[in-house]
């Protein structure tokens, strides 16, 4: 990833990147690695406070362009709105539960059961 522009907004308690991504023979990176990149573009900064807007990949290129949105505290993330904190929120606990998930053996013996 590469940081083309920062801007720091003291008035709204956050920091602002404009950046783009090159992913040769690799698919546009999904927005749990965007956060990631961006949260180590930036240090201090905590993956819960940071969204990623204005993601755009032209057809046939393997470069992908986007803002960042880097928030000093909660309270000065709330006025993203509603649907990108939800968009946010959907990818951490998609997160969550890919990573907690195990295979339940139960489920397979069943699936056998039924053939």
């Amino acid at each position: 990833m590469e940081i083309l522009e920062r801007t720091e907004n003291d008035l709204l308690n956050r920091v602002e990147l404009k950046f783009h991504w090159d992913h040769p023979k690799s698919p546009t990176p999904s927005l749990k690695e965007m956060i990631t990149a961006v949260t180590k573009a930036e240090p201090g900064s905590k993956k819960e406070l940071v969204f990623v807007k204005d993601v755009s990949t032209r057809f046939g290129m393997t470069r992908t362009s986007g803002v960042a949105m880097i928030y000093g505290s909660e309270e000065a993330s709330s006025i993203e709105p509603s649907y990108i904190l939800e968009r946010h929120k959907l990818d951490e606990d998609v997160e969550d539960s890919t990573s907690n998930s195990e295979p339940n053996p139960e489920d397979s013996e069943k699936q056998d059961g039924d053939e």
